[in-house]
């Protein structure tokens, strides 16, 4: 009996944090159209997992205080089983992708659902919000900001911390 691998949806969760602002200011304050700074999540097995300042956390599917995601992409399948997901997760948890290891510009949620959805499905997300941070950056006034946006972390909430396999 040919028994076939279970395979789970997988999605990325894409919300504006600006709500729009970013549509309409950036080209006064950065010169360059930005349609908006982007927070995402990866959606499988029921459950939104993301990244901020309080590390990797999950809820249920639009369950933090942003509510519903501005935008909803399927990233395809996979046949990864959600036991060694959350073994994987936790791992993640409690090295590269700690609390304390959260940068606005260079490891942000964005940075943690890009390494996830590889892992998952074998594609990376959008390169519109990936190519984010650069696009901010390489303006005078996002230079400016650095070090003020440097110390901001996000961390939407509603979610519950993973730590060791476990939502607390």
């Amino acid at each position: 009996m040919d028994k076939s691998p279970t395979r789970y949806n997988v999605q990325l969760y894409i919300y504006d944090l600006s709500r729009g602002m970013a549509r309409s200011l950036s080209p006064i304050m950065l010169g360059k159209q930005l349609d908006g700074i982007w927070h995402t999540a990866i959606v499988a097995y029921g459950d939104e997992f993301f990244f901020g300042g309080e590390g990797i956390s999950s809820c249920s599917p639009g369950g933090t205080m942003l509510g519903p995601p501005d935008t909803v992409v399927d990233l395809g399948e996979t046949e990864v089983s959600e036991e060694i997901f959350m073994d994987y997760l936790s791992s993640l948890g409690e090295s590269t992708y700690r609390g304390d290891r959260y940068r606005l510009f260079e490891h942000n949620c964005n940075t943690f659902t890009n390494e996830v959805a590889q892992f998952l499905t074998g594609r990376p997300i959008p390169s519109y919000i990936t190519d984010l941070p650069s696009e901010v950056l390489s303006t005078p006034f996002g230079q400016i900001l650095r070090p003020i946006l440097d110390s901001i972390h996000i961390a939407p909430p509603g979610g519950n911390v993973i730590n060791g396999g476990r939502n607390i």
